[in-house]
């Protein structure tokens, strides 16, 4: 009785989780600005009640009584396992502290999205200093009640079970490596010929809805729209993309799409018979991340998919066939070009984890208490002085404005990122080995295979197994760098 209590209780948290979705992507798609405060307010509620649901004390009787007479299966076992974590981390909370936060980040966002296109720190300054205050509040609660530091407490509700002490040496090689990688890769490549625009938004989005109906998506239980930041969220059956369009630069939009279709594949994959259920949910975020890397990284941005998709690419924008602009050879050029830029979602795969170190150590700084909002740009810049050779002086727009993550109360987040990039390359490399005509069937449009190949190794999983147990049955190995570091060096070095 205590385990039908237990999946009937969680039911309906899940419920309320998929209302959050649902407001959250209104108001970042199509919500009218006048509603933003009444919409933090809705959202504050529906958090404060979900998190009086989740931490109930009553939770914790159903647990103690299932773990000393129900007798279960290895997934009903790991949902008791999914319930007690998440209860845990609910009683750890106030439930004024979790309405505060989702408020705040609310507001701070709504803020952040009139904000940066004014390139105006100061208007955003105060919100954000309020998230992160908050933040810190959270990750002191949650760091006393669990035995964490509170950094860590906060990383951990992205990818559970990681750490700095994890982290930190994976950062460590990476910047240790990086810069030659970079330098050599630059000096190596061929500039491409520039794609004749401009590129209408409607034609765009077609070409997207394309592609992500070839990769596996489905329509019936999901959408493609706009927003300020791309971002892909809902539920298995509900699943929202967004993206935004550049109307010079198609590849922009769309390898964006792919991004997110990496996201929503997984969501769609989930074990359906545990709807509902933390068990059947995602794993973490570094796995999640995976594979939207694994798709748009290791897959899109290759010349097997771009033998495929050139022409389709060519065609949905009338050009012309002979226009050596639209060759097989010059689109592999541009979806792999290296070059040290200001913009992360915009980053080669080879600069990508510096601007994730950067975001790494600055929340930290932030979340210990030892930077203060105001020192932000300066850091920011000192940073990307140093690990891209740029000067991002005074652009607080394409700077630490850039990213939602921290106006979203998203803090521990990024370094998610780069622990996705480096399951993505361990997965690709073991989807390789599996399937030998691979390429072949990648350069066709034929997905089908990939497709499966990653719902029997990750998405049907759930949470059953956590991320090293997935990658370990998967690849032969735990998390490491080395993968990661031979796919940059075959790609852009070989």
């Amino acid at each position: 009785m205590s385990y039908a209590t237990l999946r009937e209780w969680f039911e309906r948290v899940g419920h309320l989780g998929h209302a959050q979705a649902m407001l959250s992507w209104d108001e970042a798609v199509v919500m009218p600005p006048g509603g933003g405060a009444a919409r933090a307010e809705s959202l504050a509620e529906l958090a404060r009640i979900k998190h009086e649901r989740v931490s109930d004390a009553r939770v914790g009787d159903w647990i103690a009584a299932v773990r000393t007479e129900a007798e279960l299966d290895p997934w009903q076992r790991a949902n008791v396992d999914e319930i007690e974590r998440t209860w845990l981390r609910a009683r750890a909370l106030p439930e004024d502290l979790v309405a505060a936060s989702s408020r705040a980040s609310t507001l701070c966002e709504q803020a952040w999205r009139t904000a940066r296109p004014r390139n105006d720190w100061d208007a955003i300054a105060a919100p954000l200093g309020e998230v992160l205050t908050l933040a810190r509040e959270r990750a002191g609660c949650l760091g006393e009640a669990l035995g964490q530091a509170p950094y860590d407490a906060l990383l951990d509700g992205y990818e559970p079970g990681m750490s700095r002490q994890v982290i930190d040496p994976v950062f460590a090689r990476l910047k240790e490596t990086l810069p030659a990688l970079v330098d050599a890769a630059v000096a190596k490549q061929r500039d491409p010929v520039p794609l004749p625009g401009p590129f209408e938004e409607r034609r765009q989005a077609e070409l997207a809805e394309t592609l992500m109906r070839r990769l596996g998506f489905d329509f019936e239980r999901g959408r493609l729209d706009t927003s300020h930041h791309p971002f892909c969220g809902g539920r298995p059956d509900d699943v929202r993309i967004t993206t935004r369009y550049s109307t010079a630069d198609p590849l922009e939009s769309l390898f964006a799409v792919l991004h997110e279709t990496g996201h929503a594949l997984y969501e769609q994959g989930l074990p359906p018979e545990w709807r509902g259920q933390p068990v059947g949910g995602s794993g973490g975020m570094a796995l999640h991340e995976s594979q939207s890397l694994f798709l748009e990284r290791q897959v899109c941005r290759g010349g097997a998919f771009l033998r495929f998709a050139a022409p389709v690419m060519r065609d949905a924008f009338g050009g012309d066939p002979g226009d050596p602009a639209w060759s097989v050879d010059n689109l592999t050029r541009m979806a792999a070009r290296v070059q040290p830029g200001r913009i992360r979602v915009e980053a080669d795969e080879v600069t990508y984890p510096l601007h994730i170190a950067l975001r790494y150590e600055i929340e930290q700084a932030l979340v210990a208490g030892e930077m203060r909002v105001e020192d932000v740009p300066e850091a920011w810049t000192a940073r990307m002085r140093s690990y891209l050779g740029i000067d991002t002086s005074g652009d607080y727009r394409d700077g630490p404005m850039q990213d939602v993550h921290w106006f979203a109360g998203l803090v521990g987040y990024f370094p998610t990122y780069t622990l996705g990039a480096l399951t993505a390359a361990q997965l690709f490399s073991a989807a390789a080995r599996d399937l030998p005509d691979l390429d072949d069937a990648i350069a066709r449009g034929d997905f089908g295979g990939l497709r499966e190949w990653l719902r029997e190794r990750v998405h049907s999983w759930g949470r059953l197994r956590g991320t090293q147990e997935i990658l370990r049955a998967a690849t032969g190995a735990e998390l490491g760098v080395d993968a990661f570091l031979a796919h940059l060096e075959r790609r852009y070095l070989g």
